[in-house]
């Protein structure tokens, strides 16, 4: 049997519990084991506490207390994005090694910080760029690193953000804010951004970038709309209302008990469309998007120059039906066009085009039950190797600082209007 490494984890919300907390305890290998965790909610913490059969003395509300020494071999950091390297730097001088959840802060000092303490330990951080493990994606690596489209030249990316995630993460979620979390485009794209070093094979060297809050603002509310869905005369058939998000999809799903965006809407689990609805009624998601106290951009666009010559546009517009990344990679010799819920079709010149199923990719890895298209399951496999023998991390954490180098650069030069260096 392999060796077992403990795990606490600080933060069950979806990624915490979900994402990372579920998969190790299901582990068919038992390379983890769950035996302290701390949330904020006592209810959260509590019915995760049973589900894995941690102890009630290892189960904490405060975070001071949970880390005045240290608990496991593993710490997981799932908490917001402006905790994380302050709770990082206290497990990393406990002696923790850290898997920690993205973005790591939008603070360059505390990046820079972090950075230091992980030096000075020794010790493993590792961030949760899921989609560098995810088979879909890296098989896009593989294929311009054989060379199949020549010299890499030019790439453009879209992130659609998906008009109903936009509203329920970014417009009334705890991602509205970037004074509270992180601008929005390093929210939501430090994903991209790494993966845009990633392909390029390069450090970014400047960035421009244009967008803005232009649609979900006081000034597009419908005229007679009520700041609450449940109170609105539009709430059935505005495709952004509480009930079209969280009743109508909800039912369109399926009528899962317990499935993200819907168990974030309503804690009570399972979730029932009684229970969804008196939930909203209540709380920030049955708000009028146009009636909101968010700040981020619901568009944007990031104009990339690599250290090697490659050049990079990228998108992220939450005006799309659906969420899936899409990209075209144009080579000296080709081109790659990539839909991440459908297929790669590889367009050499003078050549037929050939073309690779996405669901096919994830099926032949066996992790079609994970999510990020597989990604979740390999980080974590990563993390065992890195953890246990030492392995190199696709994302470790001094690679993983450079996208969020890049979304500064990118924010700053939103704001400024100017072109702006990344380091």
């Amino acid at each position: 049997m392999a060796k077992q490494l403990t795990v606490s984890i600080l933060g069950c919300g979806s990624r915490g519990a979900y994402a990372y907390g579920g998969p190790m305890n299901r582990d068919v290998d038992k390379r983890y084991k769950i035996v302290s965790i701390c949330d904020i909610i006592p209810s959260r913490y509590e019915r995760f506490a049973k589900s894995w059969g941690v102890a009630p003395e290892n189960c904490f509300t405060d975070e001071n207390e949970f880390l005045k020494e240290k608990r496991s071999d593993i710490l997981v950091i799932a908490t917001q994005d402006r905790d994380h390297v302050r709770q990082a730097i206290k497990a990393l001088d406990l002696g923790y090694d850290i898997l920690l959840e993205k973005p790591i802060s939008p603070d360059k000092q505390e990046l820079l910080d972090l950075l230091e303490a992980q030096k000075r330990t020794g010790k493993t951080v590792m961030v949760c760029h899921v989609l560098r493990y995810a088979p879909a994606f890296t098989k896009i690596k593989e294929l311009l690193d054989s060379g199949v489209i020549g010299k890499l030249l030019t790439v453009e990316w879209i992130e659609q953000v998906a008009y109903w995630h936009q509203a329920h993460s970014f417009v009334r979620g705890n991602w509205r804010s970037s004074t509270e979390t992180s601008p929005m485009i390093m929210a939501k794209c430090c994903h991209d951004l790494d993966l845009m070093q990633y392909y390029a094979g390069a450090k970014c060297s400047e960035v421009y970038s244009v967008g803005g809050l232009d649609f979900f603002n006081r000034a597009n509310q419908p005229e007679g709309a009520a700041d609450r869905c449940f109170e609105c005369k539009y709430n059935e058939t505005c495709p952004y209302s509480a009930e079209n998000i969280y009743i109508t999809r909800w039912k369109e799903a399926g009528c899962p008990n317990d499935n993200w965006p819907f168990n974030i809407c309503c804690r009570e689990v399972p979730n029932t469309e009684e229970n969804l609805r008196a939930s909203y009624k209540e709380n920030q998601y049955g708000r009028c998007v146009f009636a909101c106290d968010n700040d981020v951009v619901d568009n944007q666009k990031v104009m990339m120059k690599f250290e090697n010559g490659v050049s990079i546009c990228l998108t992220m517009t939450a005006f799309t039906h659906g969420g899936a990344r899409i990209g075209t990679f144009h080579g000296t010799l080709g081109e790659i066009e990539f839909n991440a819920d459908e297929d790669i079709k590889i367009k050499v010149f003078g050549k037929p085009v050939e073309s690779i199923k996405v669901s096919d990719i994830v099926k032949e890895k066996m992790l079609n039950s994970f999510g990020h298209g597989g990604g979740d399951y390999m980080l974590l496999t990563s993390l065992y190797d890195a953890v246990t023998s030492g392995a190199a991390s696709e994302t470790a954490l001094e690679g993983s600082v450079e996208s969020h180098l890049m979304a500064l650069a990118a924010e700053e030069s939103r704001v400024t209007g100017k072109v702006v260096k990344v380091h």
